[in-house]
């Protein structure tokens, strides 16, 4: 699946049916899709495609068929870089340098004057939590703050898009509330984030929607519910505590959308269900009616990680 459809206005990123090959080897195949403002998910496994869209939205990569747009203008202009900060997963600092003089660095690069590179500077460093610890030289910092230290420096010139490529790798758990909370008040605030992440229970708490990609091609995007809403095909795990539960299994085997029931305990039942917009009437339907006392309700696999998994099985054997 693709995201598409003509872009609006407040569309920053429009990727219309882009490819990207190296030799023999496609690593983009015939992507369409816009993004707005709001956290976006980019979601894959190694060797997804992941990078290579990546550098195609910084303009590091031209397409080899396509275009790929930020605000309009191509991605490969400086126009369009000029709004996009970038935190890559690979470090690449001058590592005698403070942080703070490193961030400062790029703000003059980006054509601040002394004085205004100064304060945003201290603004890049407040807004991750390093102003206090930013002269220390770049050498003996803990990959968490080397973290912290990209983010300020994408921040530096308040750009419209933000791209994080696993900006959470070796940030303390401490550190990861305070970051996710900066990354969404960014989303909120409206600024675009596109943020590339191994680890998918991230995407559940985090990001507004997401993208699948999969050998080159996104496979679905949107919010996980609408993408999990979209899966008729693959039972639901739904668990129910319930008093009496032999007797709500049995007539929840009647209903056409449950395909299969297993109990657990005493009060505990499994059920495998498809079309989950049908179903959860039906099920109150029969709470009612038979007057059961239900403890609690609980849908067990529509996480990032569950819904990847189902879609990468169906991409290899469709």
């Amino acid at each position: 699946m693709q995201a598409s459809g003509s872009p609006t206005a407040n569309e920053l990123i429009e990727f219309a049916e882009v490819s990207k090959w190296y030799g023999p080897v496609i690593a983009v195949n015939d992507v369409t899709l816009q993004l707005a403002s709001g956290i976006t998910g980019l979601v894959g496994p190694n060797g997804a495609g992941k990078s290579t869209v990546i550098k195609l939205l910084t303009g590091q990569l031209k397409p080899s068929l396509g275009t790929v747009r930020v605000g309009g203008v191509s991605a490969w202009s400086a126009a369009a870089k000029s709004r996009i900060g970038y935190c890559p997963e690979v470090d690449a600092f001058y590592e005698e340098m403070s942080g703070r003089r490193f961030v400062y660095t790029l703000a003059r690069l980006h054509g601040f004057g002394r004085r205004e590179a100064i304060d945003r500077t201290e603004e890049g460093l407040q807004q991750v939590g390093m102003a206090d610890r930013a002269d220390r030289s770049l050498a003996a910092y803990s990959k968490g703050m080397r973290q912290r230290i990209k983010l300020a420096q994408a921040l530096v010139h308040d750009p419209d898009l933000l791209v994080l490529d696993e900006p959470l790798n070796g940030v303390d758990p401490v550190g990861r509330r305070e970051l996710v909370r900066l990354f969404r008040r960014l989303g909120d605030s409206g600024k675009a984030v596109l943020l590339s992440s191994h680890v998918l229970d991230e995407m559940d708490k985090l990001a507004d929607r997401v993208l699948f990609i999969f050998r080159g091609r996104i496979l679905a995007s949107g919010s996980l519910n609408e993408i999990r809403n979209m899966l008729d095909d693959h039972p639901l795990q739904v668990r129910v505590a319930a008093d009496n539960v032999r007797e709500l299994a049995s007539r929840l085997l009647k209903l056409p959308c449950v395909k299969g029931a297993e109990l657990q305990d005493t009060n505990g039942l499994v059920l495998q269900i498809h079309r989950p917009n049908e179903f959860f009437p039906l099920f109150a339907d029969v709470v009612v009616e038979g007057e059961f006392e239900v403890a609690g309700l609980q849908v067990t696999d529509a996480s990032a990680e569950a819904v990847f998994e189902y879609l990468s099985q169906r991409a290899r054997h469709p």
